[in-house]
């Protein structure tokens, strides 16, 4: 039972970080109306400006953050200008096959840049450990966990308060409304998936904090994660996406409770099939594209 338990914990805490993931994907999918393959690059990016970082500076975990967001922030405007821009109105598959390429461009740049060796990404934040009964919690995990509510808590004071989040909203229910409205629906699609991609950029972090460590082709395999959950979530739904992560992670660590570990990612994708087989549009049940 007490094995039970922390594999759960380690579930929540990992299903946060996939949640991070989703919402992101779901905002970048909601605003522009394209489905994206170089998120998981977006993500990668993201971890290790964050090491390069902690590098430089120390590990002050806010600048650490704040370095994460920015840089992923830059490589979304180069994805949506290379692949989105122009495409927003033309077939899906145009900018899905860009993506794909800016994908292979940017993994292959980064093992030429960065290496191609896994980096260890150690001593950050002092791991302690509190015991709750016969749960242990980690500072990692409570980091985790903070980090991400705090960041949801402001992408949702950010769509719902602002004026930027108006125009998020607006574009994301109908772009040709939007643009007679007198909204530059280009350049909001542009702020959108910046942001989308910035909180990618931070779940790189925090999995490389988690795991202690980084590669440049992590980002295949999270990168379909944040999928998989965005689809349970219906693509654009972030709530429902975070929702899809969050269960994810619980289901890789409860399923390797019972077996080996090298079967996480059938757990997962397992689980993926069988949810979309009952319920195609996934857990959300209103139709439509919302950021």
């Amino acid at each position: 039972m007490e094995y039970f338990l922390n594999q759960l914990i380690n579930g929540i805490s990992q299903g946060a970080i996939y949640a991070l993931m989703a919402v992101g994907y779901s905002v970048v999918v909601g605003i522009t109306g394209l489905i994206t393959f170089a998120h998981g690059e977006v993500i990668m990016i993201g971890a290790f400006a964050s090491f390069y970082i902690f590098q430089i500076v120390g590990n002050n975990l806010i600048l650490g953050i704040v370095g994460s967001f920015a840089a992923s922030w830059l490589i979304g405007m180069f994805i949506y200008f290379v692949c989105y821009d122009h495409f927003l109105d033309a077939p899906f598959h145009i900018s899905l096959i860009c993506s794909i390429g800016v994908s292979m461009l940017i993994k292959n740049l980064g093992q030429i840049i960065f290496g191609p060796n896994q980096k260890p990404l150690l001593n950050v934040i002092d791991n302690k450990v509190f015991h709750i009964g016969i749960v242990k919690v980690s500072m990692i995990q409570i980091m985790i966990l903070t980090t991400v509510i705090i960041l949801a808590l402001l992408l949702n004071f950010f769509i719902k308060k602002t004026r930027w989040g108006i125009k998020l909203r607006t574009v994301s229910q109908d772009k040709k409304a939007a643009s007679l409205m007198g909204v530059n629906v280009r350049k909001t699609a542009l702020v959108g998936n910046c942001i989308g991609c910035g909180l990618a950029g931070v779940s790189g972090l925090l999995i490389s904090i988690y795991y202690q460590s980084m590669q440049v082709t992590m980002g295949g395999s999270l990168g379909m994660k944040a999928f998989s959950s965005s689809v349970l979530g219906g693509l654009t739904d972030t709530g429902f996406s975070a929702l899809g992560g969050v269960i994810i992670g619980i289901i890789e660590n409860l399923g390797i409770t019972f077996s080996s570990a090298s079967f996480r990612d059938v757990f997962a994708f397992g689980f993926l099939i069988l949810i979309l087989l009952i319920r195609p549009e996934g857990f959300g049940s209103k139709k439509g594209v919302r950021p």
